[in-house]
């Protein structure tokens, strides 16, 4: 793992850690790994602001967190609605220590399949929602001196697979912005992790967190074989994750990314290594392209 830039006078020789109560803001609240790490934090003493596009659905938690815990509704294609939305956590809880982006979903199609206007709506939310976030939080987590950016991304964001290229997209993008943002903002003592999970059994696979193109019947059999493949495939506990996600936000020096589950970095390293032969093998010719001087 490759942690932020080390604090002036600190060696990271021996990693630090903090547990005082946190104040988190998490995008998505109202399912999936939203929903596990907003009740997780939660259930350890921290304080939310706990965003979904429909209140209604995050009222248990009132219920049962009480003040705690502030429901906000959020669309996070509504750039507006974004600074609305943090800028009244920040008020309501007086700061705010980790800003989660965890809103997202995947559109299912070929290449061929899916239609830019699809695509574009799944960018709105996957990539430039979490840029609304992201833009909204900074000035305040600059006035503080600290805070902590994290981003639910996916091991897709490093390795592809058919079908969810558009997706896998998505997230290659939103790796490429966190990357950069955690060289950005580090000298204003703010932190950014990637968090990357493999398969796991959320409501991800849901209607609500799915979009299919419309499909062509040339690619049908190749859908199928590639979803029976799906339906095979380990699932991890999204409930043995929350210990992982506290260790990132309480460390002191947190890594630029986190994997969950154990079959990201195999996968990961088959890729690279494929990568790095086909690169080294062109080599030749790559070097040719230089030119003479």
């Amino acid at each position: 793992m490759t942690s932020q830039p080390h604090p002036a006078g600190d060696t990271g020789t021996t990693p630090a850690t903090s547990t005082a109560p946190k104040i988190w803001f998490i995008t998505g609240a109202s399912r999936g790994f939203g929903r596990v790490w907003t009740e997780a934090a939660l259930q350890r003493g921290d304080k939310v602001a706990a965003t979904a596009r429909q209140l209604a659905s995050l009222a248990d938690l009132t219920a049962k967190y009480g003040a705690n815990v502030l429901p906000l509704a959020l669309d996070v294609t509504n750039p507006e609605q974004v600074k609305t939305a943090v800028a009244q956590a920040h008020a309501h809880f007086g700061r705010l220590d980790i800003v989660l982006n965890n809103a997202g979903y995947s559109l299912v199609g070929t290449i061929e399949e899916a239609s830019l206007d699809d695509i574009r709506a799944m960018y709105e939310t996957n990539v430039y929602g979490a840029v609304s976030v992201i833009q909204a939080a900074l000035p305040l987590l600059r006035a503080q001196g600290s805070g902590h950016i994290l981003g639910t991304s996916s091991n897709l964001g490093h390795v592809t697979l058919p079908v969810i290229g558009t997706y896998c997209s998505s997230k290659w993008a939103f790796e490429a912005i966190h990357e950069s943002l955690a060289a950005e903002v580090a000298p204003f003592g703010i932190k950014v992790t990637i968090i990357e999970p493999g398969a796991y059994a959320t409501e991800f696979g849901s209607p609500e967190s799915l979009r299919f193109a419309a499909g062509l019947e040339v690619y049908t059999d190749f859908k199928n074989h590639f979803f029976a493949g799906l339906r095979s495939m380990e699932r991890g506990d999204p409930a043995a994750t929350p210990a992982a996600l506290f260790a990132v936000v309480d460390a002191e020096l947190p890594p630029l990314r986190l994997f969950l589950g154990r079959h990201n970095l195999p996968a990961v390293r088959a890729a690279y290594a494929e990568r790095l032969a086909t690169w080294e093998a062109w080599e030749a010719v790559a070097n040719a392209a230089q030119g003479a001087n």
